[in-house]
């Protein structure tokens, strides 16, 4: 059970929802988030902090040091449950990792509102909706952040 975001450093991304623009940002990044069944509100304030602290922007010696904040870059936060499928076998994935509807959005919701009391430029798309969702990836940039429960995350002594 580990919250997923799955992260791009864009120039721009959008996400609309049967035409109508709910989200965009410039600078800044695109992160797709699932959530597992048994995903606690501790692993959102955890993904909350990496989300914010990842350093994916480049500093003057193009060295990727610098953080979202430090580049004053917008979050476009994005559901997106098929990030918690089991591919491992077969021809067709299966969603049974992925967290139930209403747990789902509760903890994406938590996630998304514990970023606004931490940062002021978060866009969200719309929970359970058919999105389009259009970016200009930079670089390209992309990596898979994991959350894991807090058990898993302390140093073993």
């Amino acid at each position: 059970m580990i919250v997923i975001a799955l992260i791009q450093r864009v120039t721009q991304a959008e996400v609309t929802v049967a035409g109508e623009s709910v989200g965009k940002i410039g600078h800044g990044i695109l992160a797709l988030i699932a959530v597992e069944r048994g995903d606690t509100e501790a692993q959102a304030e955890r993904l909350a902090e990496r989300l914010l602290g990842y350093r994916i922007f480049s500093d003057a010696e193009d060295k990727m040091n610098l953080n979202l904040k430090d580049v004053d870059g917008g979050i476009l936060l994005i559901s997106q449950f098929t990030l918690a499928a089991d591919t491992r076998k077969g021809m067709r994935p299966s969603f049974t990792p992925a967290a139930d509807p209403d747990s789902g959005k509760r903890l994406f919701d938590y996630l998304a509102e514990t970023i606004r009391t931490r940062y002021s430029r978060v866009e969200t798309g719309r929970f359970g909706a058919n999105m389009a969702v259009a970016l200009v990836n930079d670089g390209p940039v992309t990596f898979i952040l994991r959350a894991a429960p807090p058990e898993e995350t302390q140093n073993p002594v």
